[in-house]
């Protein structure tokens, strides 16, 4: 499998107005993101994540280690046309309107005009804010900012998306739509580092992350390995009354010399708030801000991954 991203003993050092180093921010990062899998990049506050991010984007220059990005070094012109990236902090214009504020995005590729008409309108139908394509920016709720800010991360049907923060002020449903559009995004081929406080969210999505403390890598792996407990097993069956539940127990007790535990699964609190808001969705008339849907549909300019590196 190809490495979209490869960092070898990555670091680095800011120093203050006498070059005297100041913040070790990240120290000898190693690690590499495939071509098409959604990648965590988890940590607290201070980790380096950001830092991390920035170096990814050519927007800091590492002090030490190799770092490519597509096959190039991130500060080459060619490899930022490829890269989507959506900021942790949405710093949108006001005063455009959402259509102006995406076709001001689409204006920094080389595409026409009616490509990029296209482009916005797709855009905007996926975000579910079409019937507010011509409301300002300005007067955008948090959740509405945050869906047009993964959209223009989209504009030019990037191979590499970066995402700071996601689900940072959607609602259970905004979030779970754009966690099943990383999804969707994901299985056409897009490779996608994403870095969120939301520990639940980066579980549903990513099949490997890198957990940073201090600037140091503290682990790397699959999600799956890193959590599952070996030492452990579960056994599921359906509902049983307590006349045969109780010689089962007492079989496997008889069999491991441990007093077995029961319980009934439940689901998640998403999926019951999901499943509520669907049932409740034909009682109720349309919200004035983000327009429902069933399902996620991507924009269909949206292709799959080039793949080149």
């Amino acid at each position: 499998m190809s490495a979209i991203i490869q960092a070898d003993g990555l670091e680095k050092v800011f120093r203050d107005f006498w070059r005297r180093p100041r913040v070790r921010a990240v120290k000898a990062l190693t690690f590499e993101v495939h071509a098409g899998e959604v990648f965590g990049l988890l940590g607290p506050n201070g980790s380096g994540k950001s830092t991390t991010m920035k170096m990814l984007l050519g927007l800091l220059h590492p002090t030490a280690g190799r770092l490519t990005v597509l096959g190039a070094p991130p500060r080459d012109v060619r490899v930022k046309s490829r890269i989507g990236y959506m900021p942790e902090e949405s710093s949108l214009y006001p005063f455009l309107t959402a259509e102006e504020t995406l076709d001001f995005f689409a204006r920094l590729f080389p595409l026409t005009a009616a490509e990029r008409r296209r482009r916005v309108a797709e855009l905007l139908e996926m975000a579910g804010l079409t019937h507010a394509r011509h409301r300002l920016v300005g007067e955008f709720s948090k959740g509405m900012a945050r869906r047009i800010c993964l959209a223009q991360a989209l504009i030019n049907d990037p191979d590499l998306i970066l995402l700071d923060e996601p689900t940072s002020g959607l609602d259970p449903v905004g979030c779970r739509q754009v966690k099943d559009c990383i999804l969707a995004l994901a299985a056409r081929g897009k490779t996608i580092v994403l870095s969120s406080h939301l520990l639940a969210d980066v579980e549903d999505l990513c099949g490997r992350i890198a957990i940073l403390y201090n600037g140091v890598l503290c682990a790397l792996g699959g999600v799956r390995d890193l959590l599952e407990e070996p030492e452990q097993m579960q056994i599921f069956l359906p509902a049983l009354s307590e006349d045969r539940r109780l010689p089962i127990l007492a079989w496997l007790r008889d069999q491991t010399g441990v007093e077995p535990r029961w319980d009934h699964p439940r689901r998640n609190l998403e999926r019951f708030f999901l499943e509520t808001v669907r049932e409740a969705r034909g009682r109720v008339p349309d919200q004035t801000g983000v327009r429902i849907s069933e399902e996620i549909r991507l924009a269909p300019f949206l292709s799959g991954s080039r793949g080149e590196t």
